[in-house]
């Protein structure tokens, strides 16, 4: 495929920038639906003859907003918040960086394979970033769950803990589930940009709208997620576990899942997983192409 997907030189100061910015306006669309999405994901299995402690996405939206209030479905919110920047703005960097190793001239035409291997580097480098904060997120987020005394009062508290704890090993545990649920990354931006190339092929003045980038950053949400969720299942189960819990990582998750749950396991929260892409992913794209703008 030589379709035309950009032709501006990639810049990666300007994207990083404006990838921290998306990022922003990501986490505070989408995060209520990963406080369930989460609590979904890591709640025990039901003893025989017992309800699970949630029914599903409503279920649990409910149980929440009684126990908790609002504020229960932005727990651990300031953890992404804190993080997000430079998380997508790595993200975005990098994206771009990779991009311009393919672009020789600022009309050089890039094939959607190359924008894949931008993306997919884009999205290890990211994950990397993304450890800490997505561990203490899924403590702050899953600790009340149980009903049992708060172990961690806020993101700066359970940071310090968790490196009392293990040191810097147990803040970035999780480290290669991240990057295998971050690993579809180069199917998110293809997706992006063929839909906006589509859109300036449509349009009369050749340049993107609006509404082009909330449908083509929603659909790219919803594409990476439907592939990224088995991953994400398995991250969440192995952040939120006691030390010790599963000595071999991701395997010893995945083997434990398969063993007593099933296949299915895989896939528990992907309702508000794919509630959560489209309007979390349209906003992210929505406040890079707005900061792109008034950075130009």
């Amino acid at each position: 495929m030589s379709e035309l997907v950009t032709q501006e030189k990639a810049n990666p100061v300007k994207s990083f920038i404006a990838g921290g910015f998306g990022g922003m306006c990501n986490v505070i669309t989408g995060h209520p639906l990963d406080t369930i999405k989460v609590r979904l994901q890591t709640m025990p299995l039901a003893a025989p003859g017992q309800s699970p402690r949630y029914k599903g996405v409503i279920d649990c939206a409910v149980k929440t907003f009684r126990q908790e209030g609002l504020r229960g479905f932005y727990r651990g919110i300031s953890a992404p918040l804190v993080g997000v920047t430079p998380i997508y703005a790595v993200d975005f960097a990098v994206y771009a960086a990779g991009k311009r190793l393919f672009q020789t001239d600022d009309h050089i035409r890039l094939t959607y394979p190359q924008i894949f291997a931008a993306g997919a580097f884009a999205g290890v480098c990211s994950a990397l970033v993304t450890v800490p904060t997505d561990r203490i997120k899924v403590l702050l987020q899953t600790q009340t769950v149980g009903g049992g005394p708060l172990l961690y009062n806020g993101t700066l508290d359970t940071a310090v803990k968790l490196y009392r704890q293990g040191g810097f090993r147990s803040l970035f545990k999780g480290t290669c589930a991240c990057i295998l649920r971050d690993s579809p990354t180069g199917f998110y931006f293809v997706t992006y940009e063929f839909l906006q190339d589509l859109a300036r092929r449509k349009s009369k003045t050749g340049q993107i709208s609006t509404t082009s980038t909330i449908l083509a950053g929603g659909t790219s949400g919803i594409v990476f997620w439907t592939l990224a969720v088995p991953f994400d299942v398995l991250k969440s189960r192995l952040q939120s576990a006691p030390e010790g819990t599963y000595k071999h990582g991701i395997r010893s998750v995945f083997r434990d899942l398969m063993a007593t749950e099933g296949p299915t396991a895989l896939f528990r929260g992907v309702l508000p997983i794919l509630l959560r892409a489209f309007p979390a992913t349209a906003a992210v794209f929505f406040g890079v192409e707005l900061a792109n703008d008034l950075l130009n």
